[in-house]
């Protein structure tokens, strides 16, 4: 009897390897790629996908009941909430600096230093920190929070176009990583990535947020463009090349159905479960694009993708 041959992708790429903590914080590596996500007989994917829980520095008015209830009171201290987060099995933190947003209460540096500083003492994981979104507040903040992490590689974000001198500098200045964020398009997240890297910043200190859908919303286009960087990264374009950062669990959960509990139809189901089942398929298929880190909301959610990453990695 003959054996068949199993064909296999030779691929010539790599994608970046990026450390997250250190300095007497656990550290992280993500990236390292040689094939597509899980695919092990065609290369290797020597760091699994990680987790981080989001945390913000205010209390969220504006989540789904259910989600506000799988949290409780912790929602009210940033410092609380990422010592829950770890117990949940988070590998990463996410702390979104929301408050400094112009919309919200206009924080600035001073606040953003103290709630870094708050979630750096109560954690020894990596930390994330977002700025509201708003590039001039990103600037402000975020250039803060760097300071006060000063040698604990944390990830900066948005690092966006307008921005991306400034975040670059405090990256480079204090040891940390920048999240570059793009619409969802490939040219502009590795022009991006070129952009970065001729002021100076390492390419295994940038991670890629290509700007995530979620599902009904978006996926399938997102999927896409994240499938060819990845394609792009594995056939040796060192500027697509770069690890994916998604914010999953926003996405999912600022859907209406995530959130609305009335006036839908019976056929949409128990609105617990339909709620985590939008967050739980919405990471799975970006795993599948070739995210490395993506970043959750609920609790439940945490449990289920860990699990599923494991299978996936053959754990």
């Amino acid at each position: 009897m003959s054996t068949v041959e199993v064909p296999t992708e030779k691929w010539t790429g790599k994608v970046h390897e990026v450390t997250l903590g250190g300095n007497g914080r656990k550290s992280v590596v993500v990236g390292g790629e040689t094939t597509l996500p899980f695919l092990h007989f065609d290369g290797a994917m020597p760091n699994k996908p990680l987790i981080a829980v989001e945390v913000q520095d205010c209390k969220p008015d504006d989540w789904s009941p259910h989600l506000i209830s799988a949290w409780g009171d912790v929602l009210a201290d940033p410092r609380a909430w990422a010592k829950k987060a770890v117990e949940y099995g988070a590998d990463i933190i996410a702390l979104r600096l929301r408050s400094a947003h112009p919309e919200e209460a206009d924080t600035g540096a001073d606040e953003a230093r103290k709630s870094v500083d708050k979630v750096l003492s109560a954690v020894d994981i990596p930390i994330i920190i977002l700025g509201p979104g708003v590039a001039e507040k990103d600037n402000e903040v975020l250039v803060a929070a760097s300071e006060v992490a000063r040698g604990q590689r944390v990830a900066l974000g948005n690092c966006e176009e307008k921005n991306h001198r400034t975040i670059a500098a405090a990256c480079i200045a204090d040891g940390h990583v920048a999240i570059a964020k793009t619409p969802i398009e490939i040219n502009l997240a590795k022009q991006l990535n070129i952009l970065l890297c001729d002021v100076g910043l390492s390419p295994d200190s940038i991670l890629m947020d290509p700007t995530t859908g979620a599902l009904g919303y978006g996926i399938e286009y997102s999927y896409s463009v994240m499938e060819r960087l990845r394609l792009a990264a594995l056939g040796g374009d060192t500027m697509a090349a770069m690890p994916m950062f998604c914010t999953a669990g926003e996405e999912s959960w600022r859907q209406k159905e995530s959130k609305v509990t009335e006036g839908v139809p019976p056929s949409w189901g128990d609105h617990v479960e339909r709620s985590l089942v939008w967050e739980e398929i919405t990471v799975a298929m970006l795993l599948n694009a070739g995210a490395d880190i993506v970043v959750l909301r609920h609790p439940k959610t945490v449990t289920l993708v860990k699990a599923t990453i494991d299978k996936l990695m053959g754990a």
